[in-house]
């Protein structure tokens, strides 16, 4: 007995000093096959069973590995194993699952770092940042720098997602640092200052990895084109749409082993694209939704991508737009905003307005705090249907902020008065103005061409009273407009004579309306007269008699000439009434005979006329008479008219 236990422990030994050699080596295979033998002997054997689930690992075998580790009787000492194989078959919500429930506390180094990737995986930047600086605080050792740049992403990333935390400035003494700080500048807005750190960037990325004898040209390569697709997206974000185009197509020509990079890429293209080149679109969206990409892109990415696609479907006009869309709402829940819009837009593609508003309203039922931003949507469905009443009661279902802006009163007002309803259409404005004197603080911009259409409109309406409320404001905001106040007075004096008596003191006093100059040039000007004889008078007033130059000045009257009679003009004759019509269409026209002999031409085409006669044998001198044919054509009298030969065109020779 004692034999056998020294046999097995030496056997142990044996196989554990091939695993270790192995494993040194990187012969994982013959790994595998060591750690098996141990485990067949002693499966309690932590050691290489860890060793066997490290060694699947590094072969890439993650699904064994998993299996192995979910079997094996020591999983607990297996955590990290486990949690790394579930991130890397991209099942990251397992794997923090399996980091959470290890009651491992505190984490290792290698767990905390290995949480860190996972919650960056699932988006959840807050919480990986406080990781990342608690792990770059407490470690002193050669990986410093990539945990900086990783922690320098996240940074980005919740830069883009808007956050109040305040972000560190990372030392930009590598590409990497440079590259994730344009990311945060172009995700906030900033794309001038990212695309001068993007340039910058290329610059310190190429001169590093040309240091680097490893790397080929095509390494290289692959590594530029991350830097200059994101510098193509913050040029096209400037309006610059040709020059990014430029940069995509020359990136995707390259053929980038990333096949999130080459989704990105064609994706930015189709948006470029729009409604034009829309074969190269369809290829380009294909090949932004490979299923590849589905765990390298983030959410945001992702929406993006499904949201063009069907806008594009709606720009082809193929496939089935609603299956589309229904997908795109049971994936992402939150784009139904999106989804609508682009269903109401198909509808009204296809003119079916009713069904347009249906898909709007419904939404709004749905989403009651996000009525406003569709309301206006609805009003223009209802018009192009000419359904006014539905309009103008979405129009009235706007909160008073919106309802009260100038434009929407004025659509109102508009769309009563295009239903004859006046009275609606004064109601309108009456609670505008009403409306502004109660929340003048809230008034913002120049509200004076409001008050004047308002008053106008009261005062052909006859309500002097409401009138006087729109001028009240008017004149308050221009107090030396003198039209304003006199039309004010006008108002007062339909309704209340004192007021109207206090509000003409105003008006300045009539010898301050006009100079004496002016009342000089207006009794002088004959307005009965044209311009010439006012010319005329004027000039004969201007000079007195006896003045030098003024004989010189004034032109002899030219006499007036006789109309020019007819050579035989009768005065006694009454002149013919139908002398203005043509002649044609007189009463006595009659039309000229054609004078030209026609005569009767019998024979053969091309005869003469005289030899007509010859032949035919209805006259009488040529009974009885043997009459020989002619058998040559050229004897015949009289010569054919020329048919005009066709002549073959030329052939051009070859320039």
């Amino acid at each position: 007995m004692a034999s056998r236990e020294a046999q097995k422990e030496l056997n142990i030994r044996q196989y554990y000093t091939e695993l270790n050699k192995f494993g040194q080596a990187g012969e994982y295979d013959k790994a595998v096959k060591s750690a098996n033998k141990i485990l067949s002997i002693a499966p309690e054997e932590s050691k290489a069973a860890q060793c066997k689930a490290v060694s699947l690992i590094q072969l890439s075998k993650f699904d064994e590995a998993l299996k192995f580790i979910e079997k094996c009787p020591t999983v607990q000492d297996l955590v990290f194993e486990k949690a790394y194989c579930e991130y890397r078959l991209n099942t990251p919500e397992k794997a923090l699952k399996t980091i959470d429930n290890s009651k491992i506390n505190p984490l290792p180094p290698n767990l905390k770092e290995l949480k860190a990737q996972v919650l960056y995986r699932l988006e959840q930047y807050d919480d990986c940042y406080t990781i990342y600086r608690d792990i770059v605080k407490n470690s002193t050792d050669d990986y410093e720098e990539e945990r900086t740049t990783n922690m320098s992403a996240v940074a980005a990333n919740l830069a883009i997602q808007g956050t109040d935390k305040k972000l560190p400035e990372f030392r930009e003494n590598t590409y990497e640092l440079v590259y994730n700080s344009a990311v945060a500048l172009s995700g906030t807005g900033k794309y001038t200052e990212a695309e001068k750190k993007l340039i910058l960037s290329e610059k310190m990325c190429r001169e590093f990895l040309e240091e680097d004898e490893t790397m080929t040209e095509e390494d290289i390569e692959n590594e530029l084109a991350i830097i200059r697709v994101q510098l193509a997206y913050c040029i096209q974000m400037q309006g610059k749409g040709k020059e990014a185009a430029v940069i995509y197509a020359e990136t995707l020509k390259n053929k980038p082993n990333d096949p999130a990079l080459v989704a990105v890429a064609s994706n930015n293209s189709v948006v470029i694209n729009k409604d034009q080149n829309v074969f190269d679109s369809k290829k380009k969206i294909r090949a932004a939704m490979v299923d590849a990409v589905e765990h390298k892109l983030n959410n945001r990415q992702k929406k993006s991508i499904a949201v063009n696609n069907c806008i594009l479907a709606l720009y082809t006009n193929q496939g089935d737009l609603t299956q589309l869309v229904n997908k795109l709402v049971l994936k992402y829940p939150d784009l139904e905003y999106q989804a609508s819009l682009i269903q109401t837009c198909q509808y009204m593609k296809d003119k079916k307005y009713k069904e347009a508003s249906e898909v709007l309203e419904k939404f709004v039922s749905k989403n009651p705090k996000l009525s406003s931003d569709i309301s206006f949507a609805l009003i223009q469905l209802h018009l192009m249907s000419g359904n006014k009443s539905k309009a103008i009661d979405v129009l009235q279902s706007l909160d008073n902020d919106r309802k009260f802006s100038p434009g929407v009163v004025s659509a109102l007002v508009s769309l009563h008065l295009g239903s004859n309803d006046k009275q609606a259409a004064s109601e309108v404005l009456k609670n505008a103005v009403d409306w502004y004197k109660k929340n003048k603080s809230k008034t913002a911009g120049d509200l004076s061409d409001m008050w004047r259409q308002a008053a106008d409109f009261h005062l052909r309406g006859g309500e002097a009273e409401t009138a006087a409320k729109s001028l009240e404001e008017l004149f308050r905001s221009n107090p030396t407009d003198m039209k304003i106040l006199a039309q004010l007075v006008i108002a007062y004096a339909q309704f209340d004579p004192k007021k109207a008596q206090e509000a003409s003191k105003k008006l300045p006093a009539l010898e301050t309306l006009t100079t004496q100059a002016e009342i000089d040039e207006l009794e002088a000007t004959n307005w009965m007269m044209i311009a010439k004889a006012v010319k005329k008078k004027t000039t004969k007033s201007d000079q007195s008699p006896g003045t030098p130059g003024s004989d010189l000045s004034q032109k002899k009257a030219k006499k007036k000439r006789k109309n020019k009679l007819p050579k035989y003009f009768d005065p006694n004759v009454k002149p013919d009434p139908e002398r203005w019509l043509p002649k044609q269409e007189r009463t006595g026209y009659r039309k000229k005979k054609d004078r030209r002999v026609k005569e009767v031409m019998k024979g053969s085409q091309g005869m003469a006329s005289g030899q007509a006669d010859q032949f035919d044998m209805t006259k009488a001198q040529n009974l009885g008479q043997n009459v020989k044919t002619p058998t040559n054509r050229e004897e015949v009298l009289g010569p054919r008219q020329q048919q005009r030969k066709h002549q073959q065109k030329k052939k051009k020779g070859k320039h």
